[in-house]
């Protein structure tokens, strides 16, 4: 009989999965800027953004406001290894003058209270963070300040609506100030859910849901950042508030709600308002069994149609007696003794049917939290990519912690709805107070770590008048490097190429190009059309160069490269053919005529010895000599940057300067040959490679250099050497992550303090994975996929980290080659007299292209430093190749034109 009256109570899994559907799609409402006004869900940010890591330590104090009574607590937290702390509290009644009384009245009371309990523990004159449980739906705009939106609960407190709850608790500590000697910092506003999540977080590091059932229910969660509209920001996550209760307040559980629903609503003090706060918490509950059981004895089904006075009275059944007449052995008897309690003088068959009422009321219960939470869990596992997910819900509320049945229910059915999610669920010992101090706990921590990571970056902003200082230092060493009093102690050596021409399109024929600059090597044969179908064909091979040739002697390399050459031409199958060769030797070369290369230093792990003061072209002659085999004409050795500006001077006749941001980091420019007094003759332009790696060898930027740099820079193949491009360079910039990394993980602001033994490995850190990192459309979850395939256990707390470490070092490496290469492009405007340049730089490198910010701002550095410089960059394709054919070309164009 009682099923077949209370059969709308009853929900199939059906049922539930819809109203998990219908939650989830309010959840993406409530997040959204647009959606947001008219969502019921409100998806509140509370700012909370990490979780406990078991590092928090310090004395706290908390006030907790929301529930019957008002508590003051205080909170130890020991960094002890153990995770372990201390609460001490003091409970207080809140009266129904100071919960229905006035803003002033009530803010006095907590603050009368709070002092009461610091006099008790004798801490009046000790400066403690302090921590504020508000259990009511807040807007926040940050962690310490928050606008209560509604009361709820039996809270109706007139003049607080719409107010800074924090500000009103502050003006009530400051009345006392005077007379208590009072400082107490309010460190955070917290709700009670967020609370109990974090106080559960502390002892199990994969709680990321608060969920309370209680008087009120509400439940957390933590959302990742690019989800939340309303937050600035994309980066990491943080704690939502959902404030659920207000689910179905625009008509969205009308279907499920049933007359007793209704008619518990219109008799409440907020009637339309937290439906499903009113089907669920224990507050309502009692309400509604009597309300069921009146309808069912008016109607003759129960106690003989007798109504009692105590079934016309509101809240005469409470939550309590609903817990003692569900329990499994004594249920029966509670219940008869209950109701003959209420006047209700029930046979034996009521006090089944009232127990049964009392059972499908609280299923019921149970059955829509449950449905709601796994909507939640839903989210969770769908933000973090994963097929199957564990985690943690913290749990609080009275319904959940005394009703026989409830929990047990609570998890079985969470189970049945999401079967790929392996949930604990964790009580929580009281969240409220210890969460807020937890939460306290935690900014404390984050604020101390803020400076400390701050102390470490800071060095790498780089303002806008050291930059021009560095602009200003580079035009000076350029200057020394022409000149030839100053050319052989100056830092950037300004190497002339006796490249005097770009193509004008007249080139054509067929060339060999020889690439070698980094751990590979490239043959090439690039096959030149000029005239109307211009074009450039290419064919190429690429061979290893193994660690132990690279370092091994001269002889032993340049006898690898010819071998790879005789693959190349059999490959090809052009063995006999005598053709002009162009051999990109991407290393610091004194050159006396485009054919003959000195090479001045090795640089890029290269170490091959006796080839340092000797000329390469000869060297690689001689290799050929010795094979015996073919013969080539070696007719220029070419810059990887001179190669890249031919390249794109192909395209662009504009094109004057050549830029390298790669493994290593160059610039070339055409240059008046009046102002290269090492070269004679003073007509027309020639290329100079500026090899400006070596840009503050001689210290002009150590005020700049951090002491990450100078380890870095101890722990290369040629300290003290090429510092500029040691910090702007691909083939540094992990390396000065990974030192930073390893100085905060020493001070235990990462990896748990752990130094792992990947993270010791020098190299580990390449520069492809800062580009991975610092990508915009990479999760957080995606980094620390990337952070582990490095042997690197993180958290979501240190991913943020370390993608702000790489944005820092990548940031100031764009910086000051923008820096540098504004100083070329201020030279070239003052070379040609203008008052405004026009002028585009051909770029290659891997760190330019491939870097999702270094581009841009090296763009915007330009403009900032050479306003009156219009520069158009250009990505090269192959300078290295392609451009070095094209130099030979040009230099065979011009050697021809000479002999005519």
């Amino acid at each position: 009989q009682v099923d077949r009256y209370l059969y709308h109570m009853r929900l199939s899994d059906d049922v539930l999965l819809d109203v998990m559907a219908r939650f989830q799609a309010e959840m993406v409402k409530g997040l959204g800027r647009d959606t947001n006004p008219t969502a019921t869900v409100k998806m509140l940010p509370s700012f909370v953004r990490s979780l406990p890591d078991g590092s928090e330590k310090g004395e706290f104090l908390a006030v907790d406001l929301g529930g019957s009574q008002f508590r003051a607590h205080q909170v130890k937290v020991f960094d002890d290894g153990k995770q372990s702390s201390q609460l001490e509290s003091k409970f207080y009644p809140t009266p129904k003058e100071v919960v229905q009384g006035n803003g002033v009245e009530l803010f006095d009371y907590v603050a009368d209270c709070l002092l009461d309990f610091m006099e008790t523990k004798n801490l009046k004159h000790k400066k403690l963070p302090l921590g504020f449980t508000f259990s009511f739906p807040c807007k926040q705009t940050k962690l310490e300040e928050g606008v209560l939106l509604a009361w709820t609960k039996h809270f109706k407190v007139r003049g607080v609506q719409d107010t800074d709850v924090v500000s009103s608790l502050h003006k009530a500590l400051q009345k006392h100030k005077a007379s208590f000697d009072l400082d107490l910092d309010v460190l955070a506003l917290v709700n009670d859910t967020v609370g109990t999540m974090m106080t559960c977080g502390y002892d199990d590091q994969r709680c990321e849901v608060g969920l309370i059932i209680g008087t009120g229910t509400n439940a957390c969660y933590m959302e990742e950042m690019r989800h939340i509209d309303l937050v600035e920001g994309d980066e990491g996550r943080m704690c939502i508030n959902t404030e659920w209760g207000a689910f179905g307040d625009d008509g969205a559980l009308d279907d499920l709600r049933t007359e007793f629903d209704r008619e518990l609503d219109l008799g409440s003090l907020n009637p339309g308002k937290q439906l499903f706060e009113k089907m669920i918490s224990s507050l309502y509950l009692g309400e509604l069994v009597r309300l069921i059981l009146l309808k069912m004895t008016k109607e003759g089904l129960l106690f003989n149609g007798k109504v009692s006075t105590a079934l016309l009275t509101k809240g005469k059944i409470e939550m309590k007696h609903v817990s003692a007449m569900e329990k499994c052995k004594e249920g029966l008897s509670n219940t008869k003794e209950i109701l003959t309690e209420l006047n209700l003088f029930p046979s034996e068959e009521d006090c089944i049917a009232v127990q049964h009422v009392c059972t499908i009321v609280s299923f019921r219960s149970a059955n829509l939290c449950a449905a709601a939470l796994a909507a939640i869990l839903t989210r969770l596992r769908e933000n973090k990519k994963l097929l199957r997910m564990r985690t943690t819900v913290g749990i609080d509320g009275g319904l959940y912690k005394t009703h026989p049945q409830y929990a047990k229910r609570l998890h079985k059915v969470v189970r049945r709805l999401v079967p790929n999610c392996d949930v604990r669920f964790l009580l929580s010992v009281s969240g409220s107070g210890k969460g807020a101090a937890m939460v306290t706990a935690v900014a404390y921590r984050l604020a101390a770590q803020r400076k400390q990571i701050d102390a470490a970056l800071t060095p790498f902003l780089l303002s806008l008048d050291t930059l021009r200082e560095v602009k200003n230092k580079m035009r000076t060493e350029l200057e020394y490097g022409l000149k030839r009093e100053t050319q052989a102690s100056a830092s950037v050596k300004m190497l002339p190429t006796y490249v005097c021409g770009t193509p004008d399109g007249t080139e054509k024929g067929k060339f060999l190009a020889l690439d070698l600059g980094g751990t590979n090597f490239r043959v090439l044969l690039v096959k030149i059309r000029s005239g109307r179908r211009r074009s450039v064909q290419m064919y190429n091979k690429i061979f290893a160069i193994p660690l132990e040739i690279m370092q091994g002697t001269g002889e032993e390399l340049f006898d690898h490269i010819v071998q790879c050459i005789a693959d190349f031409l059999e490959y090809m199958g052009i063995k006999g053919a005598r053709l002009p060769l162009g051999f990109t030797f991407s290393f610091p070369c004194r050159q006396a005529s485009i054919d003959k290369g000195t090479l001045v230093g090795w640089t890029k792990g290269f170490k091959a010895t006796d080839c340092e003061g000797e000329d390469v072209v000869d060297m690689l002659r001689e290799a050929i000599r010795r094979r015996n085999e073919f013969d080539l004409d070696i007719v220029a050795v070419v810059n990887d940057t001179v190669g890249t500006m031919m390249t794109c001077g192909y395209e662009d006749p504009n094109c004057e300067i050549g830029l390298i941001a790669g493994t290593g980091s160059n610039v070339c420019y055409m240059e008046d040959m009046k102002n290269i007094e090492i070269v004679e003759g003073n007509e027309g332009k020639m290329c100079i490679n500026t090899e400006w790696g070596g840009f503050g060898d001689n210290g002009c930027i150590d005020n700049i250099r951090t002491k990450y740099d100078k380890e870095v820079d101890e722990g290369s193949l040629n300290p003290g050497k090429q510092r500029y491009e040691k910090m702007t360079s691909g083939m540094y910039l992990g390396e000065i992550v990974r030192q930073i990394l390893i100085d905060l993980t020493k001070q235990g602001l990462l990896f748990r303090g752990q130094i792992s033994e990947s993270l010791r490995k020098r190299g580990i850190f390449e520069t492809k994975f800062l580009s991975q990192i610092e990508s915009d459309r990479l999760a957080l979850l995606q980094v620390r996929r990337i952070l582990q395939q490095l042997g690197l256990d993180s958290t979501c707390d240190d991913s943020i980290i370390v993608k702000e470490v790489c944005g820092a070092v990548s940031k100031r490496a764009a910086q000051l080659c923008g820096a540098g290469l504004a100083a070329i492009v201020e030279k070239k405007r003052e070379n040609q007299g203008v008052e405004r340049l026009q002028i585009t730089v051909g770029v290659d490198g891997t760190l330019y292209k491939l870097h999702p910010h270094f581009s841009r701002v090296l763009r915007e550095t330009v403009k900032e430093l050479a306003p009156q410089c219009d520069v158009t960059f250009m990505l090269s394709e192959d300078g290295s190749g392609k451009g070095a054919a094209l130099i030979t070309a040009v230099a065979k164009r011009l050697h021809n034109v000479g002999q005519k």
